[in-house]
């Protein structure tokens, strides 16, 4: 995990920084790819939910569980190693933290979109993917602002893909993750003295996260239904 954030965190702190749409989509489509394809010891997401598959006997749904359940571990340990110096040390962590978090909720959404039907070449599931990282609350709040236009699911299966619609998610989905971060920087700041602590809410808040954005997923990207080969 630590190899991949550093492969990326370089790209996604600064777009992150700027809020440049374009630079963000870059840099949210070089975190997918790895997500998604994996990176060296880094199995993809294909790989790690066909692995969940099988061990479940073939049942798609308690395949998705374990993904999700896998996930919050993951997200769980990476968010207690780069909060582990509480306050003093999170300025250093927070792009690696970013980027951390974001490779470990795609591939959890990607393997979630795998094992309902989604082909994840196609890249209107990859923006849908991406769509999902803001959450129910996320996504619910900037429908209303007209931030977002439709949901993960119409994004997945809308007739082509809007270049311009992907670019508008990665900026709404980095600003949501620089917010996330932000937020457990301000719970950090009661652990100033007590480094360990520090890691224990960066591992809860990062967990906690995960598994709202992994239930979002889960109830958004509903099986998707081959169309019948017209004779």
């Amino acid at each position: 995990m630590a190899g991949v954030t550093r492969f990326v965190a370089s790209s996604l702190a600064p777009a992150a920084q700027r809020f440049a749409p374009t630079a963000a989509a870059g840099a949210l489509r070089q975190v997918l790819e790895i997500a998604i394809d994996g990176y060296q010891r880094f199995p993809g997401a294909e790989r790690i939910a066909d692995n969940k598959l099988a061990r479940c006997g073939g049942d798609a749904q308690l395949a998705v569980e374990a993904v999700i359940d896998q996930h919050i571990r993951l997200a769980g340990v990476q968010g207690f190693v780069t909060s582990i110096g509480g306050l003093v040390t999170l300025p250093v962590a927070l792009p690696a933290n970013l980027t951390g978090l974001a490779v470990v909720q795609a591939r959890m959404v990607a393997g979630i979109a795998h094992l309902r039907g989604y082909d994840l070449d196609d890249p209107r599931v990859r923006t849908a993917v991406i769509t999902c990282l803001l959450g129910e609350d996320g996504v619910a709040d900037r429908l209303r602002k007209s931030s977002l236009v439709t949901s993960p699911l119409a994004i997945a299966t809308a007739p082509v893909f809007d270049p311009e619609l992907d670019r508008q998610v990665a900026g709404e989905v980095v600003a949501e993750l620089i917010a996330r971060i932000s937020g457990k920087r301000m719970a950090l700041t009661v652990t100033r003295r007590i480094p360990l602590l520090g890691g224990a809410v960066g591992a809860g808040v990062d967990g906690w996260s995960t598994y709202r954005v992994g239930q979002y997923a889960d109830e958004s990207l509903v099986r998707r239904i081959p169309r019948p080969i017209e004779p």
